[in-house]
């Protein structure tokens, strides 16, 4: 098995361990990690639902993929959520692998880290969710571990917390708008026009029609950033929209 230098410089052994399509399990070394595809393997764990359990584990529809992505928590559903409405972010994955290794006491391991994400530069990165206050010494080891394990692959890795409160909200709301049946291609044209300058929201959409048959579209075309705003502070019918794109790394 492939090896890393671990936390105090002591030598780690990386084993990452999938499923194939039809659920045969695969073992990697590390040097074959770079050319895969982890955003295609099924997920290797499964998320159990259970009468007054403390978390809340479901399927967030994503328009990125196509398909549904797990998570465990809410915590989790909202960053698969940011990752979603991300532009930069072409694929996501649940739990795509195992990484196994031995830590300094020769004890066996393992981890699946929460969440994979292909960009569309061609990088990727690897993705731990835990709030601040919740992070052991164990988990720690962990995610310092799958740090070392990534830069095996060239992936990056993130362990992420809390997210922005106000950000999240918005991008809910949007969430809301963003499947392709809220798109009217007419309705666009007009909305496009009216925010050809920045523009109050609920003014903008005035002008482009009735509000009622205007607002889901306008909130689509946010979703998929044609029109964009400052979504660091609350959505109001107040809030400037402007045509234009996104800029990069908004997760």
């Amino acid at each position: 098995m492939g090896q890393a230098a671990g936390a105090g410089g002591s030598d780690l052994v990386f084993e990452l361990c999938y499923l194939e399509a039809g659920g045969t399990e695969r073992r990697e070394l590390p040097a074959s990690w770079p050319g895969l595809r982890p955003e295609a393997f099924p997920q290797v764990r499964g998320f159990r639902w259970a009468r007054g359990q403390g978390h809340l584990p479901g399927l967030w529809w994503s328009v990125t993929t196509g398909s549904h992505v797990g998570y465990e928590s809410w915590l989790e559903r909202d960053h698969v959520m940011l990752l979603d409405f991300a532009p930069e972010v072409i694929a996501i994955a649940a739990q795509p692998f195992w990484l196994r290794w031995r830590d300094d006491a020769g004890r066996s391991r393992r981890h699946a880290p929460d969440l994979f994400a292909r960009m569309a530069d061609g990088s990727a990165v690897v993705i731990d969710v835990r709030p601040d206050d919740r992070i052991g010494p164990r988990d720690a080891e962990a995610f310092d571990a799958t740090r070392s394990a990534c830069e095996l692959a060239g992936w990056g890795f993130r362990r992420v917390g809390v997210p922005d409160p106000v950000r999240v909200a918005n991008v809910a709301w949007l969430a809301r708008y963003r499947h392709p049946r809220c798109s009217s291609p007419d309705v666009a044209r007009q909305l496009l026009k009216a925010f050809a300058e920045p523009a109050p929201l609920m003014a903008g959409a005035a002008m482009a029609g009735d509000p009622l048959a205007v607002l889901p579209v306008l909130f689509h075309l946010m979703w998929r950033h044609v029109l964009v705003a400052d979504l660091a502070v609350r959505l109001t019918t107040e809030t400037l929209v402007s045509a234009g794109t996104a800029p990069g790394g908004t997760w």
